[in-house]
């Protein structure tokens, strides 16, 4: 069944509103004519069986037939990955993969070492945001993916707490069995040149443990998306 997204706010008396993006996909991407199943999510983790209604150029209007479980329900591991912004479509690839690995949220960071650098943050942000939404309707999740501004390293450390958050490295650190259980967890994973001395030192004085992933030297991307991967199978889902 063909999904779609409209906000909480969207939903009213018993009908939901496609907005102008949703509303083009709908009738010149897919065709769909009045009296078409599909379903609609809302981002905040409820999803709708729903029948098209009215087809307009900007808005389109769908009847609520009843609530549906999402294909893919969320995980009892609520896991934050603030990774390093990367080059050309690398972080469009972990942005999507996170999204189907179920994590709640993205911290783009900007770090010592990171290739990218970013010059239009609201247009990056917005653009990242969209590919969340395109995998999030893909991966059958009924809820977003949060994706915050990007920060340095020094501001994500001092948002965390030091028993629930761990920078992964290449170096200088213990084995990822030193990682406890719980239902919330703050994974730091580094950029193509690894990180600098300032940011491993930044982390020990944080008292935010390092931990390596055994004796392999992993590429940015695949490090992010292997960490999201083995937390989930360890304390979320993935199993």
């Amino acid at each position: 069944m063909r999904r779609f997204f409209a906000t909480p706010e969207s939903f009213s008396d018993g009908h939901v509103t496609l907005g102008l993006e949703e509303t083009r996909h709908l009738r010149d991407v897919l065709r769909l004519r009045s009296g078409d199943s599909i379903s609609v999510f809302d981002g905040k983790g409820k999803e709708y069986l729903c029948l098209v209604a009215e087809i307009g150029k900007k808005t389109s209007v769908c009847s609520i037939v009843e609530p549906i479980s999402p294909l893919s329900p969320e995980s009892p591991l609520r896991l934050t990955l603030a990774a390093a912004i990367l080059k050309g479509d690398k972080f469009d690839l972990v942005i999507q993969k996170a999204v189907e690995l179920g994590i709640s949220r993205l911290v783009p960071l900007q770090t010592i070492r990171s290739e990218a650098r970013i010059k239009d943050g609201s247009k990056r942000l917005e653009r990242w945001r969209r590919i969340a939404l395109e995998a999030t309707k893909q991966s059958g999740r009924a809820t977003l993916m949060e994706i915050l501004e990007p920060k340095t390293v020094n501001e994500i450390l001092s948002l965390s707490t030091s028993d629930r958050t761990f920078l992964f490295s290449e170096r200088n650190g213990g084995p990822i069995s030193a990682i406890t259980s719980g239902d919330t967890l703050t994974a730091i994973v580094g950029p193509e040149g690894g990180w600098d001395d300032s940011e491993l030192d930044a982390a020990a004085s944080a008292k935010i443990p390092i931990v390596r992933l055994g004796g392999r030297i992993l590429r940015a991307e695949t490090a992010a998306i292997a960490v999201s991967a083995i937390l989930q199978n360890l304390f979320g889902d993935l199993n």
